[in-house]
């Protein structure tokens, strides 16, 4: 088995950085999650209302920027979609809303493990059987299609508005008052490291990330499909090192109950990142993965974040997402269609003889 250095290096340093970030002001076991970032910046624009999960998130816009420049770099910006953008648009909406069910993307799952939150074992085993489910689609020939050239401006134009929020961010900071950006005053939102250093990560996440091909969908789907282990070896790393970071801060609280901002409902963490991860392996990857891809240019990705930014307003505007006292009465109906959503697009998108 060949060593992924650069996988492993990548996940090195983001299992440094995430509980780092909590050290300095993230929610607790929640160092970087793309799903609940997105939660949080849909809030902070007024897609949703939920007073707690509203603000711009820093490490966001710093991972798009940061896979930006090193794609510039590494001659790897290459403007590209027109793949089924609303089949995307929708395996981005449902996936974020399992991931709330859930209560954190593949990232957090880990990061909550790497806290001691033993609630995430059942959220990663439906997460794994999710991505392997996608992945049995896969190799029967399943596909949205190719994506096509596009111009330069096509391809920055997510990346323009990731700049254009982080600016907006650095004027809330100079302006509390400005009411065009809401910001939570407590619960989850108002916690946060700040801005410059949790921009800084984001951009060295985000620069690693691309150049590694760091991706826990691809962990678990390359060594099924490909026999190929290098990306789980940089998410192994990313656990280990966050355990070790999180026990020499303190951080560590080994247990099921209580955990911060998760629940104990096995069946519905299972189920939540089940279909979380069915539409990251139908979609091509997970929410951390596709804001890599937007920032190489990939319209195909910005659209699925498109989605994964309704999902998370939907789920608040509409309760589907879970709470510490576990999951909300609308959950299962939002799961269980998709769910069939995404059967139908494995089913149907398969390759004709």
């Amino acid at each position: 088995m060949r060593l992924a250095i650069l996988p492993i290096l990548a996940g090195a340093v983001f299992g440094i950085l995430a509980p780092l970030l909590v050290f300095l002001g993230n929610p607790p076991n929640m160092g970087v999650c793309a799903a609940c970032f997105m939660r949080d910046i849909s809030g902070a624009v007024g897609l949703h209302s939920a007073a707690v999960v509203q603000y711009l998130r820093p490490e966001i816009f710093g991972i798009v920027l940061g896979a930006f420049a090193s794609a510039l770099v590494f001659r790897e910006f290459r403007p590209r979609g027109g793949s089924a953008p609303f089949v995307r648009f929708m395996l981005g909406f449902f996936g974020i809303i399992g991931a709330l069910v859930f209560l954190g993307c593949p990232w957090r799952a880990l990061l909550r493990l790497a806290g001691g939150d033993l609630s995430a074992i059942a959220g990663i085993l439906g997460l794994i059987a999710g991505i392997l489910g996608g992945s049995f689609f896969v190799r029967g020939g399943y596909s949205l299609g190719r994506s096509n050239n596009m111009s330069h401006f096509a391809g920055l134009v997510f990346v323009l508005l990731m700049l254009a929020l982080l600016a907006f961010a650095f004027v809330k900071l100079s302006d509390p008052e400005w009411s065009l950006i809401r910001e939570s005053a407590k619960g989850p939102g108002s916690n946060h490291a700040p801005l410059v250093l949790s921009l800084v990560a984001g951009l060295l996440i985000g620069a690693l990330f691309q150049k590694s091909r760091f991706c826990t969908v691809a962990a678990i789907r390359d060594p099924f499909l490909f026999k190929d282990t290098r990306i789980l070896q940089g998410v192994l790393a990313a656990l280990v090192v966050a355990a070790l970071m999180n026990i020499a801060l303190g951080q560590f609280h080994l247990g099921f109950a209580p955990q911060p901002i998760a629940h104990n409902d096995w069946l519905w963490n299972f189920l939540g990142m089940l279909l979380a991860g069915l539409c990251f392996g139908l979609g091509g990857g997970c929410p951390g993965r596709q804001l890599i891809f937007s920032g190489e240019g990939d319209s195909d990705a910005a659209v699925f974040l498109l989605g994964g930014f309704v999902g998370a307003a939907m789920a608040h505007n509409f309760a589907l997402a879970s709470s510490p006292a576990g999951i909300s009465v609308n959950a299962p109906i939002a799961v269980g269609i998709g769910l069939i959503f995404c059967l139908c697009v494995g089913f149907l998108n398969r390759a004709k003889e």
